[in-house]
């Protein structure tokens, strides 16, 4: 009889405790001992109070410690922000510094070449200056010249530069009453003497019928001397034609063979016609 009667119980407890039953029965465990400790913190029992201290002790602790690891963790991770922040603002200052000491440099130096050039293009020379319009841009693959509203009425000469602002672009040709042809720079019969600079080397510089002409070179040694990464094409004033320190183009070193033109000659509209008298010369 005992025997039934035990597995009788058995039976039940295991029917009672099934999995979702077992869920069931500890959520109602805690919601009657949420409510026994309510009741029981309401009646202000000394042993009562002193359990909830000591529990909230434990507590307080407990996230004290836990915490600090974390804060730790943050701690460090805060320090490696600055410290990768600071790094990298200082990346940013050596390199803005380096570019700024490389700016220096290139102005020290056209400042110097602006000096020099502006003795050899003022010294005995004198400038007369004659403002002209673009008529006709007469253009084929190879030929590039200019006509202009300007003639022998306003004293217009064979040999009279032509300039866009400061940069040649060609030389008057041929002479009207009431206007003129000018040859570009870039017409392959167009060969004027030149130097590069700061390289000091003497060169000339001839048309292809491009937006860029050929550098023919009188030195052997040029390539070895070309170490920056562009040089400047001036004119150089020898044979009398063009004053020296006139702007003509740019060499770069990945193709010393072309001077590139500082101006477009597809479009200029205004032009201006220079002649140059070199005091002591008759």
């Amino acid at each position: 009889m005992a025997t039934s009667r035990d597995d009788f119980v058995i039976a039940f407890r295991s029917a009672f405790l099934k999995k979702k039953d077992k869920q069931k029965f500890s959520l109602i465990s805690l919601i009657f001992l949420s409510i026994l400790i309510l009741i029981l913190s309401s009646l202000n029992f000394k042993m009562i109070k002193i359990i909830k201290s000591g529990i909230n002790e434990i507590i307080y602790r407990t996230s004290y410690i836990i915490s600090i690891p974390e804060n730790k963790i943050k701690n460090i991770n805060n320090q490696l922000k600055t410290h990768f922040k600071i790094y990298y603002d200082y990346q940013n200052l050596e390199s803005e510094l380096r570019s700024l000491k490389q700016k220096k440099l290139t102005n020290d130096f056209l400042k110097l070449e602006n000096e020099k050039l502006r003795k050899l293009m003022n010294e005995g020379i004198n400038s007369n200056e004659i403002v002209a319009k673009v008529l006709i841009d007469r253009e084929s693959p190879f030929l590039k010249s200019i006509i202009l509203n300007k003639g022998s009425r306003e004293k217009v000469k064979i040999g009279m530069a032509i300039l866009d602002g400061i940069y040649l672009v060609g030389k008057i040709i041929e002479v009207n009453y009431t206007n003129s042809r000018a040859l570009l720079l870039s017409d392959i019969n167009s060969k004027i003497p030149v130097i590069l600079q700061p390289l000091d080397i003497q060169a000339i510089a001839s048309g292809v019928g491009k937006e860029h002409g050929n550098i023919q070179f009188s030195k052997e040694e040029y390539k070895e001397s070309f170490k920056t990464n562009e040089v400047i094409v001036y004119t150089s004033g020898l044979g009398g034609l063009f004053k020296p320190g006139l702007p003509v183009g740019k060499i770069f070193k990945d193709d010393i063979n072309k001077v590139y033109y500082f101006s477009d000659f597809s479009q200029l509209d205004y032009v201006k016609i220079n002649s140059y008298n070199f005091v002591g010369n008759n």
